[in-house]
């Protein structure tokens, strides 16, 4: 009964968040990031220096942890970052926010909350080989006409998830090679599935051809609108509009997948994706967007974890605490080290 009850009440909560759909309310949503006591990361603000329109990129290694230890934090830090946006919601089909030709248009969020997390979105930029630069551009916009709500000169989901992995302890980029194109990993999955890359920590499945847990990375394309992983193989090393999240929950009995990412609706969000079962297979996406089917499940190298972890969480014990909310304990999570 107890368990129900901690179920029941953190689905009414997560609804109660959904209601709350305009990014200009993510500030006062919004749940700082815990203290290293609690759940030890360093904050993606932390890899950048000065102001936005002054603001540099400052060199950091990224974790390196066994792969076993990596599922639970990948989870665990990604549900942190959606906190500290406000704990949007997005639509199933929503896909990553762009600057469309160029043409600079201002961002969803207001000033003061473009404010708050321009560091941190700086800091997802900051773990890619292309991040200074990028970081740089982004200065002469924000001292441009649009000033803080300017929009970012590229679209930084895939940043964002490169920085989930570096934080969480693939730190090599053999296990995982951070990018600003989502295309750039999933060939790296698609590489260790035909055995060319066997220290890769992810290896590409179609959609529902194996077991789909948190921790893992479901991938979506537009242009080109991939269906399966056969279509993207032919053209793999081409450049592709893709966007992956990371999956924090499974929901069997719901037919639910519930899975994170960055830049949906120019934010850190939270999807609810419908799934669908057919005899003898796995749970797998509904996919009913013709034009980003959700083509690739990359599966992390590491034994799975509880289904629920989005309640377990640390982020969601302590908001249950502010808000005065039941939920599960967060289970123990091994210390983290920094690594080269």
């Amino acid at each position: 009964m107890r368990q129900q009850t901690i179920t029941v009440s953190l689905s009414l909560a997560l609804v109660g968040i959904a209601a709350a759909q305009e990014p200009s309310g993510a500030g006062q949503l919004a749940l700082d990031r815990l203290p290293p006591a609690v759940f030890e990361v360093e904050p993606p603000s932390a890899r950048v220096r000065g102001v936005p329109g002054a603001m540099s990129v400052q060199p950091r290694t990224c974790r390196t942890l066994p792969i076993g230890d990596t599922r639970r934090r990948i989870v665990d830090i990604a549900v942190q970052e959606w906190g500290f946006f406000g704990f949007r919601m997005a639509a199933p089909t929503d896909g990553e926010e762009e600057d469309v030709r160029g043409r600079g248009r201002r961002s969803r969020l207001p000033a003061s909350e473009a404010s708050r997390v321009a560091a941190s979105i700086a800091g997802y930029w900051a773990v890619t080989p292309e991040g200074a630069w990028i970081v740089e551009r982004q200065n002469d916009r924000w001292n441009g006409l649009d000033g803080i709500t300017a929009r970012w000169n590229a679209p930084w989901s895939a940043a964002f998830v490169s920085w989930v992995m570096c934080e969480a302890g693939l730190g090599a980029t053999t296990q995982f090679h951070r990018a600003i194109a989502h295309h750039t990993y999933i060939d790296q999955a698609i590489h260790a599935r035909d055995g060319r890359a066997p220290q890769a920590a992810f290896v590409a499945y179609d959609a529902g051809e194996t077991t789909i847990a948190p921790g893992d990375l479901l991938c979506s394309s537009r242009r080109p609108a991939y269906r399966t992983l056969a279509e993207r193989r032919r053209q793999i090393g081409v450049g592709a509009r893709s966007h992956c999240d990371v999956v924090v929950k499974v929901d069997e009995a719901g037919a639910r997948i519930h899975a994170i990412g960055g830049n949906v609706r120019g934010v850190v969000s939270l999807k609810q994706i419908p799934a669908v079962r057919e005899s003898g297979r796995p749970l797998r996406p509904a996919n009913g967007n013709r034009e980003r089917p959700m083509f690739a499940h990359l599966k992390l190298r590491a034994p799975s974890i509880d289904a629920n972890a989005l309640d377990t969480s640390p982020t969601i014990a302590a908001r249950s605490r502010r808000d005065g909310i039941p939920t599960a304990p967060p289970p123990r999570r091994p210390v983290a080290q920094l690594g080269s």
